[in-house]
């Protein structure tokens, strides 16, 4: 007979200590790293007081807030955010998927592995090196690319430097530096698939195609579904390291974005009440766009994160 898991928490937790014990480490770094840090988060309320500390400065509501979106810089940093995180969801959110049916498809297992391999490590590649890597390709002086340009006889480009380029590279950079891991979580999926289906769909004379369009993709729907709701939740949420190396007085017209402007103002204007707003009004559009993709997604799809 099976036996019954405990009900009552103290006696599963007598019971199966070793168990419990293995959560301490991520639920530890999940409060230091994540919930203490929102104790923070009334300097985006306050006047900033170094001396008397986080609760001592004066309570000036909303000021902040009102401060940001009334100055001249917000509807450039909420354009270039929007545009640019839309521009990465429709660029690197179906191919890893497109790459993951590909490799499901290699029947030999050391091609596949090899494949595998060489598109998922491009992902162990540090921000800091991808960027160099960029712009000592696509230097206007020693760069490859341009070093091609005047072998024939054209002037050399500062791509790196052109704003209608900012975010092509910014884009297609992290396509090829992610795909690969992403694509990971699709093939493991695609391995769930009943084998029974496809061999049902093969004897009614199913093509490969026909099988991967009503036989691994209805299968991994739910998956899909998954990480797009936590990728629309994590649209206003781009990574300031990037966008900041790739920055210059050339093309920050379009490469200014909010959290960059957040480092900007607060780490280095030393402004932390002003930063702390700007970011918690960044985390609150990220909260609805989640919530509303989510119940959407739970009415007309009928998956969702809860």
């Amino acid at each position: 007979m099976k036996e019954k898991f405990p009900v009552g928490l103290i006696k599963s937790i007598t019971r199966y200590p070793g168990s419990w014990l293995m959560l301490l480490v991520p639920l530890a770094y999940i409060i230091i790293f994540a919930y203490v840090p929102m104790y923070g988060i009334q300097l985006a309320f306050r006047e900033v007081n170094p001396i008397g500390g986080i609760t001592k400065g004066k309570f000036i509501g909303l000021e902040n807030f009102r401060l940001f979106v009334s100055s001249f810089m917000f509807g450039r940093l909420l354009k270039n955010t929007i545009l640019l995180s839309i521009y990465q969801l429709a660029a690197g959110f179906p191919l890893p998927i497109i790459l993951a049916f590909c490799i499901n498809e290699i029947r030999n297992i050391h091609a596949r592995k090899i494949i595998q391999t060489i598109t998922y490590a491009p992902y162990f590649i540090s921000v800091i090196v991808l960027v160099s890597i960029m712009q000592m390709v696509f230097s206007p002086h020693t760069g490859i690319i341009n070093n091609l340009v005047g072998f024939f006889g054209g002037e050399p480009v500062n791509f790196m430097g052109r704003p209608d380029s900012f975010r092509h590279f910014y884009v297609w950079s992290g396509v090829w530096q992610n795909m690969g891991y992403n694509a990971v979580i699709y093939i493991a999926a695609l391995t769930g698939i009943d084998p029974a289906l496809h061999e049902a769909a093969m004897a009614d004379g199913a093509s490969r195609w026909k099988r991967i369009i009503h036989v691994d993709l209805p299968g991994i729907i739910p998956t899909i579904v998954v990480l797009l709701i936590l990728n629309c939740g994590r649209i206003m949420n781009l990574g300031f390291e990037k966008a900041y190396l790739m920055q210059n007085s050339m093309n920050s017209v379009v490469s200014e974005i909010i959290p960059t402007y957040v480092y900007k103002i607060g780490l280095l204007n030393n402004n932390y009440g002003f930063a702390t707003a700007v970011g918690l009004f960044n985390s609150i559009i990220n909260l609805v766009l989640i919530v509303g993709v989510n119940t959407l997604s739970k009415k007309y799809n009928q998956t969702s994160l809860w």
